[in-house]
């Protein structure tokens, strides 16, 4: 028997109930079109995930359900549609009919409809609610250990949701047991650099152990500090994978199964399916994959996009400061939102070098992209004589001092230049999108109300050297990026002859210590032992304690890997450990 079953990865926004079961609508008749049997959904589709504290609100929640409620009306006939919501218990509220949030949070469910014909035929909620990283699931549901299987067009699906499939027990094989010859598991799997092997292996695991097809379904687009990859696929019982969705783009994936029916255990809910009567498909053609970088890439343009058309930019502007980190966010946001929508800014200071201005005019010219030129000499002077004694600057040596300008002073430099950006966004309702990277994030060689001013921050998870590897990624096939901006050494350029190197280790050593000890959780002796000074690492690791306070006031960025700055990192700013 042919059982046709669909993979829907749709880019569900959170809040957006109507667009999101607008989605969904539209890709159920796109999949009944098609003569499909069961289409997949994502993990809270009608709310978008995550929804965090919107669950806290009835009517969000009342939404969510009147949203499901019209998509089981609504929806085509014959073919089946798995979806995520939000599930809710029957006693919410007070007996005086007040919300009871603490109430409401033991009853919510992070849930699957089967939708079929008119009806909701089946819930699944989820049993394994994650509470690590990015993820706060036990802060609103709560779990519920009840396999979920129905019969379609005679062939037994089971049911589960995200987390349920990274453990070794638990609904994927319990689904198994019960019969399932498909399991069915809904995903909003946020990515990271090296996950996809990660959720493969499980797939392959789950489906030769239980002897079932997988069909892991995965949401697409950014949301916050997240972006979701999609990637979807399906594994067949030898393990093999026989079906793939797009990377960072959204899919309708249909393929044929050969699956006999099968006898449903008593009390299974029995579903027709679409009939024998469809068109003829097409053999699936995986679409090709991104190479590791080129994933990297794709998955921050999409969560600059996102962001910025989500939240109401068209428009974004970017200081240009010829050197690789705004070089790389320039040439981000122009695949994110088009030249015609970037303005760069270039904003040298008496100490900016002629070839740093010359690469950040090449770069504007390359992007074809709008490109101004706002001097800050005179600014600084100003600034300059209205602090007079009080800060050591530049011009000091104007009025016979000897006194060497410091940090304070080079700091000023920085803060001009984000007070002309935002002068900018508010004038043009366009978005500062910074510029720092992840490296410099952790030892705080950021400046606040500086260069971290700005709404959102594309390489806020891009560790220095990972930089380089995407501009040179991005050059490959003809030079946009100018080569002397990835070749020179990486200096601020906020006091003569000033280099990166000399206030930080090397980019190669700092990257490692920053990656052991804020995505790998590794104590001092731990990171000794990778290859490093202890003297070094001690006074990294306390830059790294001592700029928590930056952070907290950072815009935010896209997690691209394991551990990123923000919600996936919760760390006090007073602390007395320092190991």
């Amino acid at each position: 028997m042919t059982f046709r079953l669909a993979l829907a990865q749709v880019p569900s926004r959170v809040g957006d109930i109507d667009g999101n079961a607008t989605l969904v609508l539209d890709a159920w008749r796109a999949a009944a079109g098609q003569g499909v049997d069961a289409v997949v959904f994502t993990e809270l589709t009608i709310t978008g995930y995550p929804p965090e504290d919107l669950l806290l609100k009835r009517e969000f929640v009342e939404a969510n359900l009147a949203a499901l409620g019209r998509l089981a009306t609504d929806g085509p006939s014959g073919t089946v549609a798995i979806v995520g919501f939000v599930g809710a218990g029957d006693d919410q509220q007070t007996d005086a009919g007040h919300w009871d949030v603490a109430l409401a949070t033991r009853n919510l469910t992070n849930s699957a409809a089967v939708l079929a014909d008119g009806t909701i035929a089946a819930v699944y909620d989820k049993l394994r609610l994650p509470n690590y990283g990015v993820f706060d699931e036990a802060r609103y549901f709560t779990p519920r250990d009840r396999p979920c299987v129905v019969s379609i067009a005679g062939v037994q699906v089971g049911v589960t949701v995200c987390e349920d499939l990274w453990s070794e027990a638990g609904p994927v094989q319990a689904s198994a047991d019960a019969g399932a010859q498909i399991v069915a598991n809904l995903n909003a799997s946020p990515y990271h650099r090296g996950k996809q092997t990660d959720r493969e292996a499980w797939v392959r695991h789950h489906a030769t152990r239980g002897g079932i097809h997988l069909a892991y379904c995965n949401a697409v687009g950014g949301q916050d500090e997240v972006v979701f990859d999609g990637d979807s696929m399906l594994g067949a019982p030898d393990g093999t994978i026989i079906a793939r969705g797009a990377q960072f783009a959204d899919e309708l994936v249909v393929v044929d199964l050969d699956i006999a029916p099968a006898t449903p255990a008593p009390g299974t809910i029995e579903l027709p399916g679409a009939g024998t009567e469809r068109p003829s498909l097409s053999a699936h053609v995986p679409p090709p994959r991104l190479d590791p970088v080129g994933e990297v890439w794709a998955a921050l343009v999409l969560a600059t996009r996102d962001y910025c058309h989500r939240n109401g930019f068209e428009d974004a502007v970017i200081g240009l400061s010829g050197g690789i980190d705004s070089a790389v966010v320039a040439a981000l946001a122009v695949d994110a939102l088009g030249g015609e929508h970037v303005t760069t800014v270039a904003m040298p200071s008496p100490y900016s070098s002629d070839h740093s201005v010359a690469d950040a005019d090449a770069l504007a010219d390359a992007l074809r992209c709008r490109h101004l030129g706002l001097p800050i000499g005179g600014p600084l002077a100003a600034v300059s004589d209205v602090l007079g004694d009080e800060v050591v600057t530049g011009f000091d040596r104007d009025h016979g001092t000897d006194a060497q300008p410091g940090v304070a002073y080079e700091n000023i430099q920085s803060r001009l230049r984000g007070l002309l950006l935002m002068a900018l966004s508010n004038e043009q309702g366009s978005i500062v999108l910074t510029t720092g990277n992840k490296t410099e994030y952790a030892v705080g060689y950021a400046t606040l109300y500086g260069d971290m001013s700005g709404g959102f921050a594309p390489i806020k998870d891009v560790a220095k050297l990972l930089v380089y590897e995407l501009a040179r990624w991005r050059n490959r096939d003809g030079e946009v990026i100018p080569t002397s901006t990835i070749e020179k050494p990486p200096s601020a350029e906020l006091r003569p002859g000033q280099l990166d190197g000399d206030s930080l280790p090397d980019y190669a050593t700092l990257d490692d210590i920053v990656r052991a000890s804020v995505e790998l959780d590794l104590g001092i002796d731990a990171i000794v032992e990778r290859g490093h000074d202890r003297a070094e690492v001690r006074r990294v690791l306390t830059m790294i304690d001592r700029a928590e306070f930056k952070r907290r006031q950072a815009a935010p960025g896209p997690k691209v890997t394991e551990r990123a700055f923000g919600r996936d990192r919760r760390v006090p700013i007073t602390t007395g450990w320092r190991g």
